[in-house]
């Protein structure tokens, strides 16, 4: 009788359940949580394994803010010089800073705590890795375009902050790799006209190497950084919900739906899975692949500078150009320009800000102000294609003059060969590469056309009444068909007529006209291969009997 009662005055639940019950009414009553789960839980994604690469990028940064706030807990941001008394024998009685003791101190007396450096090094190297590839697959398949132009803005922005936050945070250990990635900073700081001297002094709180930098840095690469960071990867996620995702064309996807699995509960156990296969691939990686030995480099001292000295893969760019750059000097009212690092300086970020701001180029070109939906094959956008796999070639040219001097040690080569080939490289690979992947591009789609119009080859060998051999072609499906023929192929702008309605002449400006020859660039006779039409197909069809 008891029993039944309760069970009477929760509505047929047990108490626990009707305290969980009220307490879910309660949060929903404020939170809006009922609400806006359901309309969001059931959103669809689309299931391509090209996705994982934003999701790679999303696990590895929260493996860094987990690790990160580990070691913050034992590490001691602080230039001070104290003499070494530690369980590591080689370092004994060496003076050095609090900064590069406490590291070693992390890796050798925290339980743990050289897998958790290693861990977020690791995790770091794979984000700034991922973001760069999961940027050029966004840009390969068009995913930039209206409405998704500030959403690509925050991916760059997210991929610099990346790269600068990874370098302050291999600067803080202090110890003589990254002392002289210090020093190279100040270097470029100090070529800064009028203000470079205000500014390096500012930074490290004196001559070099100062007191402040190591605090400073800390403070950037623990708070600051990450803050903007977390900010920009919150706008970009509600972006990516908001908008829906792109997907790849096929039967029944349109730009208006999205073809897929729900975000619960299939998605999300997908998800959770591939989060702990990522983490456990990065811990493996930590576990037999040292990165980043301070014991073995020792302190950071002014006067010394370790051989083979290499940022992490992402910095090197930025190492090339400066590495291959002519030391030039100019003289102007009695001060010095360092040319040789003041040019290098410029186009580092003039280089990366070019793929930033190419989405808002392309509209700008195309004239074309509807919403995209659906992903591009890169071979059916040549040009852009093109001018993707020239950036890249920029970049790999670049990130290898960063290491001349361990091309020219291993390869037993002339440093200053390597260094011409690469100055010539910076000018001759990214044009050779936009010529050579545009036209890879335009031989697909003709290998494209010729499957829609002729089929798939069957290796079936058929000889014909009047003695001649062919090979039977096997039709497509129509799923096949839909894939290789649902792009679109935009006319390119043409000028204005010479007259307006009155007769009264009118004359293209510059603008315009620049405007027209890049849509001739990008979607002109040169640039595409017709995709065959329906008469086509249909004819050929009945020619065959198929």
């Amino acid at each position: 009788m008891t029993n039944r009662t309760a069970s009477t005055r929760t509505g047929g639940r047990t108490a626990p359940e009707g305290r969980a019950v009220r307490a879910a009414d309660w949060a929903d009553g404020r939170l809006g949580i009922h609400t806006l789960a359901r309309a969001n839980l059931r959103k669809i994604f689309p299931d391509h394994w090209s996705f994982m690469l934003g999701e790679i990028c999303l696990y590895t940064f929260v493996i860094i803010i987990l690790t990160g706030v580990y070691l913050t807990l034992f590490f001691k941001p602080s230039m001070a010089e104290v003499v070494y008394d530690g369980s590591y024998v080689p370092l004994k009685g060496i003076a050095m800073s609090e900064a590069y003791a406490s590291t070693v101190d992390i890796s050798f007396e925290v339980r743990g705590g050289l897998l958790i450096r290693q861990i977020h090094h690791w995790a770091a190297v794979v984000f700034v890795a991922a973001m760069f590839v999961h940027m050029m697959r966004v840009f390969f398949t068009g995913a930039f375009r209206k409405p998704r132009e500030i959403n690509w803005v925050f991916g760059f922005l997210l991929l610099f902050l990346g790269m600068l936050d990874g370098f302050f945070g291999y600067s803080l250990p202090d110890d003589l790799l990254s002392g002289t990635g210090i020093r190279f900073i100040e270097g470029v700081v100090l070529a800064l006209p009028l203000v470079g001297t205000y500014i390096q002094m500012f930074l490290f709180g004196g001559e070099f190497p100062g007191h402040d930098i190591v605090p400073r840095f800390f403070t950037i690469h623990v708070l600051l950084v990450p803050g903007i960071m977390l900010g920009l990867l919150v706008a970009h996620l509600i972006l990516v919900f908001y908008h829906k995702h792109t997907q790849w064309a096929g039967p029944g996807r349109t730009e208006k739906n999205v073809v897929g699995m729900p975000l619960m509960p299939v998605y999300m156990a997908k998800a959770g899975g591939f989060f702990f296969l990522v983490f456990g691939i990065v811990a493996l990686m930590s576990a037999i692949a040292t990165i980043n030995p301070i014991w073995s480099y020792g302190p950071y001292r002014p006067d010394q500078v370790s051989t083979d000295a290499q940022p992490d893969w992402y910095m090197g760019f930025a190492e090339g150009l400066i590495r291959v750059m002519p030391g030039w000097e100019v003289g102007l009212w009695g001060h010095t320009l360092n040319l040789g690092v003041l040019i290098p300086f410029t186009l580092f970020p003039l280089i990366l800000g070019a793929i930033a701001v190419y989405p808002f180029v392309e509209g700008w070109v195309s004239a074309d102000r509807r919403e995209h939906h659906l992903l591009d094959r890169p071979r059916n956008a040549p040009v852009r294609t093109a001018l993707g796999a020239a950036w890249i070639s920029l970049y790999l040219v670049m990130l290898a003059g960063g290491g001349n001097d361990l091309f020219a040690t291993h390869l037993h080569l002339s440093l200053n060969t390597i260094t011409y080939a690469v100055r010539a490289g910076f000018f001759v690979v990214p044009v050779a590469t936009f010529v050579i992947t545009k036209r890879w591009c335009l031989g697909l789609q003709r290998r494209d056309r010729e499957k829609v119009l002729h089929g798939r080859e069957s290796g079936v060998i058929r000889r014909l009444p009047h003695g001649e051999f062919v090979e039977v072609h096997t039709p497509l499906s129509a799923a096949e068909l839909h894939r290789l023929t649902a792009h679109e192929q935009p006319r390119p702008l043409e000028l204005p007529a010479g007259t307006d309605g009155n007769g009264v002449a009118r004359k293209a400006g510059p603008l315009a006209r620049t405007r027209v020859r890049l849509s001739r660039a990008l979607y002109g006779d040169g640039a595409r291969i017709a995709k065959p039409t329906g008469e086509e197909y249909r004819e050929l069809a009945d020619r065959h009997g198929h």
